[in-house]
């Protein structure tokens, strides 16, 4: 049974939560504060987390916060009241791997706790031990990526999107289609794609306002484009949304 952390300061939400977990075939266990869940994060060790963004004292997103700053890449679905684009994109830049918005159906939360599930930190189909492209190298063992002249560690799913765009160059993907086809998911909140573009060009960019290697063609996607005299696959037909 995968362990599921439900951390809200309203008892009824997390209970109700837990129910479903339950009746799924999951082992939940809830806390109604950010010591508590803290707590329980670290001890227990749970293969996901469901995190409500207000608690008291410390907020969802301080305590995600911390915990990615150990090292900790456990799969994490944020609760909000807060709903509008920018709320989702904070909460995703914090380190969150899907978003849902209060109110909720339960049974839907229930299904995007196993999307993370399935697919986990990391999806190793993403990860060649080495692979060298338009003046990129990434290095599956060690997570890691040089450019011109500079290796940055990346996230697990950082490294997954960038591994998957560089195994592609110049093929143009859509929000959806990566979300699909590097996260795994078929439903979700896509902004976390292009949350993750923006940790790419942040690291990778000379300068990220002005992309050049991870760009957006319109109405076409995201795409890797490599340097000169790197080969250039056809373009995808899903478009970018």
């Amino acid at each position: 049974m995968t362990k599921v952390l439900v951390v809200d300061d309203d008892a009824l939400v997390a209970s109700s939560v837990a129910a479903y977990l339950t009746a799924a075939g999951h082992d939940p266990r809830t806390a109604t504060d950010a010591a508590e869940g803290e707590r329980a994060w670290r001890t227990w060790q749970p293969d996901a987390v469901v995190l409500d963004v207000r608690l008291p004292g410390s907020s969802g997103l301080e305590m995600l916060t911390r915990r990615r700053r150990d090292g900790d890449a456990t799969p994490v679905l944020l609760l909000s009241g807060l709903s509008s684009a920018d709320d989702r994109v904070v909460g995703l830049e914090h380190g969150a791997d899907d978003y849902v918005t209060k109110p909720f159906d339960a049974r839907e939360l229930v299904l995007r706790v196993e999307a993370l599930l399935r697919r986990g930190p990391f999806d190793v189909q993403h990860a060649p031990v080495r692979l060298e492209v338009g003046g990129l190298v990434l290095d599956g063992a060690s997570r890691t990526v040089s450019y011109r002249g500079r290796v940055e560690e990346l996230t697990p799913r950082e490294f997954a999107l960038l591994s998957f765009l560089a195994q592609r160059p110049g093929h143009p993907f859509g929000r959806r289609e990566l979300l699909r086809r590097v996260w795994g998911w078929t439903f979700g909140d896509d902004s976390t794609v292009m949350v993750h573009v923006r940790r790419l060009r942040r690291k990778l960019e000379d300068d990220p306002a002005r992309p050049a290697l991870i760009v957006n063609l319109r109405g076409s996607g995201y795409a890797l484009m490599p340097e000169a005299g790197a080969p250039v696959a056809p373009g995808s037909t899903e478009a970018a949304r």
